[in-house]
């Protein structure tokens, strides 16, 4: 008997014969159509969606005023390129980007297309304002893909024969406590880090020579590792010391995933330069750059942006984005998120020694799986197996961390409660039937 080929399986197949293999299968669902939480696959099956397209649709897939801002521009014009024509969408977002996300007593902005475009033209910003060329960045980082964020990304299994890579970058460890903690106290770990912070000065880098200093404040693809507090406040003052500009990337953190528009926010430090994009437009290709405005004037015009700098049909979909994450006070909602989402990992935690590791800043949690209770030995075979499990139960996740040992909650912050319980309870089931297979 011939076995039926599903649309999903048919429409994976021609992506093999189409499309280069070097471009990452995080997940083998399909989409026809998505709204709020819900995907729903090219075989009309219902999938929950706790991966939010990398963090992109933090106001949920299609959300109706975005949708409606997005016809609106469609019928006036598509492009013109703001380098040749100005257009009122593009610096209605600047000014909007600057009143959300102050940068000291004045605030600029510029737009782009993707996260790694804003990273790299962050960096130029840098460069020029402090007429050095050195880049510090941390391990474990993700900036993106192209050649300075490819440089600045840690993950080798990111760029393999991608090099030579960009030169006067440096990378320290980041401060994570849970892998290097090695039963020292939070505040003691952290002393230690800032005078390895301090020393790498005098054996790694010359201070005089760094530019910047970029940080994710919460790591993305390294693994929801959060930069404990009095690191980051050390890390602001190591940087006023030497005239070096902090800029923290915010580009999967940011726009209400952590229950702020930025989770340097949640910090109170203050960086010079910060970076967006992912959920700033619901879907559509944007990103943003804000900073000081006399170091984002630092750039001589024509060495920052491109022809694509902030679509018109972008900046009214991030405008449309903005507004409706107000509206519906969606930074409240992901703190109520994370808080379910952090009780239920306690639960799973407590009953299950395989899990290492369970933190989480608003709705940005992540669990984390190792061998024999040892943060030094990742357990990727049974995430995977979870993440494969999950999807056959009809819940998207993709995993996250340098060794793909972790599984991250990204859901739409317009997901509800009933909703997300299921979600959860699909991962608790799987963790159970997955490490009881291990016995």
């Amino acid at each position: 008997m011939l076995k039926t080929i599903t649309k999903s399986q048919e429409l994976l197949e021609r992506r093999k014969n189409a499309v280069a293999n070097g471009v990452g299968v995080f997940n083998t669902a399909t989409v026809k159509q998505a709204k709020g939480a819900i995907i729903i696959d090219e075989d009309g099956n219902e999938l929950i969606d706790f991966a939010g397209g990398i963090g992109v649709v933090n106001a949920g897939h299609c959300p109706e005023p975005v949708v409606q801002a997005i016809k609106d521009q469609a019928d006036k014009f598509l492009h013109t390129s703001f380098n040749v024509v100005t257009y009122e969408p593009y610096i209605k977002l600047c000014e909007e980007l600057c009143e959300i996300l102050p940068h000291g007593d004045r605030t600029k902005a510029m737009l782009v297309s993707t996260g790694a475009e804003a990273v790299e033209n962050a960096i130029k910003i840098a460069r020029q304002a402090t007429n050095r060329q050195g880049v510090l960045c941390f391990t474990d980082a993700f900036h993106g893909r192209t050649m300075m964020a490819m440089t600045l990304t840690s993950k080798v299994d990111y760029k393999l024969g991608c090099g030579p890579y960009a030169p006067e970058v440096y990378r320290i460890p980041f401060p994570n406590f849970y892998r290097y903690g090695k039963g020292a106290s939070l505040e003691a770990f952290v002393e230690t880090s800032l005078k390895n912070l301090h020393a790498s000065s005098k054996n790694l880098f010359d201070p005089k020579n760094i530019a910047a200093v970029i940080i994710e404040p919460i790591q993305g693809e390294g693994g929801f590792n959060a930069v404990p507090q009095k690191y980051f406040e050390g890390l602001r003052e190591f940087c006023d010391q030497h005239g070096i500009l902090l800029i923290a990337d915010e580009i999967q953190s940011g726009f209400a995933r952590t229950g702020n528009w930025a989770s340097w926010q949640d910090y109170h430090v203050q960086p010079d330069l910060s970076t967006y994009a992912k959920s700033l437009g619901s879907g559509l290709p944007i990103a943003a750059i804000v900073g000081k405005a006399d170091i984002m004037d630092s750039a001589a015009p024509g060495t920052i942006g491109g022809t694509y700098i902030g679509s018109p049909l972008a900046c009214v979909a991030a405008l449309a984005t903005i507004q409706y994450m107000k509206d519906i006070n969606l930074n409240a909602r992901a703190i109520e998120i994370g808080d379910i989402v952090m009780k239920r990992f306690e639960k799973i935690k407590g009953e299950f020694k395989q899990v290492g590791d369970i933190r989480g800043v608003g709705a940005m949690n992540a669990m984390e799986f190792v061998k024999d209770g040892d943060p030094n030995q990742p357990d990727a075979e049974l995430c995977n197996a979870v993440v494969k499990g999950c999807a056959e139960q009809g819940l998207i996740i993709i995993s996250a961390g340098t060794y793909k040992n972790i599984i991250r909650i990204l859901s739409p912050l317009v997901i509800d409660d009933e909703l997300l319980n299921k979600g959860l309870d699909i991962i608790e089931n799987q963790i159970k039937e997955k490490t009881q297979n291990q016995l």
